[in-house]
């Protein structure tokens, strides 16, 4: 029904940037927070940063002052804006939403994931 796809992974040099997108189409009556996850090679996911409809962002801490989300909701869409990657950066970034759906009501929603390697 709802499905997220997200784009611009990729190989990039510590210090480097990267920007990631993720667009959001389906059935569904509004998205509410969206943001990103990532996991880590030998670790759980976690979340990155999320977004919600007023703009009230919330990010970790290994990530603030590094990374900006924002949100284009005529697009239905997210955006990560990744610069000052470090190695410790490398994992596989996950699109998230949460959106209210008919009969099923709030619901959230997960990208397939785009991997990001930070790596000299």
């Amino acid at each position: 029904q709802v499905q997220l796809v997200e784009s611009g992974g990729g190989l990039v040099q510590p210090g480097g940037s990267l920007r990631l997108s993720c667009a959001a189409s389906g059935t569904f009556f509004s998205i509410n927070t969206m943001g990103w996850y990532r996991q880590a090679p030998g670790k759980e996911r976690e979340l990155v940063a999320t977004i919600s409809r007023g703009g009230n962002t919330n990010y970790a801490d290994s990530v603030k002052g590094r990374f900006t989300i924002s949100r284009d909701d005529a697009k239905n869409s997210v955006y990560l804006q990744m610069d000052s990657l470090k190695p410790e950066d490398t994992a596989v970034y996950y699109c998230y939403a949460n959106g209210n759906v008919p009969f099923r009501g709030s619901v959230n929603y997960w990208g397939k994931g785009t991997l990001v390697t930070v790596s000299s």
